[in-house]
């Protein structure tokens, strides 16, 4: 199947799967993740032919699960740790890794931002600081548009009790769910709506694939050892 692709207003947006690269073994073939322990000029080759689908200035994010957001970052100041970065300038693609979180892109009027969103993120609220600093680089008070790409969904998701009930207690009962064995699960997209929500967002396209079910896409909670795929998006 081919990647990915939306427009939003004036936005491209990407979302890679793991065919058509040059990785092998559990990478193969698209990965695009170069902390994951896959040969260094496989992933290079990987991001190149990527970066050669949507021509700009591309900027990958050093991610830890956390909650800072980078503004109008270039790729040498992206060497610091962030989940989410926002721009306002034309042509530089922004671009999180993900196997198994939520990749997260927002769009307003003159500004684009892009979010890395595991459970750990999203309960620090990573989702609401990159909302806030794309409000601040948007021209006036456009509403803001979200696209949500393939991350776990609950039927695979099999969750600790304690975690889960303290999720729940921040998002509410729509975050809990149950696996396909019938075990506890978390609904991460779910929480990512709520968020969302928390954070003023109401417009959201989520293209509803789930990275665990299908071979489609790269997904530690499947197989472990693997690649990531990529999520991007860039102002026109």
């Amino acid at each position: 199947m081919p990647t990915i692709r939306a427009d939003i207003g004036a936005a491209r947006v990407l979302c890679t799967d793991r065919a058509r690269g040059v990785s092998v073994g559990p990478y193969a073939s698209r990965n695009l993740g170069d902390h994951v322990g896959d040969d260094p000029a496989a992933v290079s080759a990987n991001r190149t032919r990527l970066e050669d689908e949507l021509p700009g200035e591309w900027v990958w994010l050093r991610q830890v699960h956390g909650t800072v957001v980078l503004t109008d970052p270039t790729q040498a100041a992206a060497t610091a740790p962030a989940d989410a970065a926002v721009t306002s300038i034309p042509g530089r693609v922004l671009a999180v890794v993900t196997a198994d979180c939520a990749p997260i892109v927002l769009v307003a009027d003159g500004a684009v931002g892009v979010v890395h969103a595991g459970w750990p993120g999203l309960e620090q609220g990573v989702i609401g600081s990159a909302v806030d600093a794309l409000r601040t680089a948007a021209r006036g008070d456009a509403p803001v548009r979200a696209f949500l790409g393939p991350c776990v969904h609950p039927a695979r998701y099999e969750f600790g009790s304690d975690d889960l009930d303290r999720l729940a207690t921040r998002f509410g009962p729509e975050v809990r769910s149950t696996t396909l064995d019938g075990t506890p699960a978390f609904d991460l997209p779910a929480g990512v709506r709520v968020a969302l929500r928390e954070a003023g967002v109401e417009a959201l396209d989520d293209v509803d694939l789930c990275t665990a079910e299908s071979p489609r896409f790269f997904s530690y909670r499947r197989d472990g050892v693997t690649g990531r795929q990529a999520t991007a998006v860039v102002l026109t």
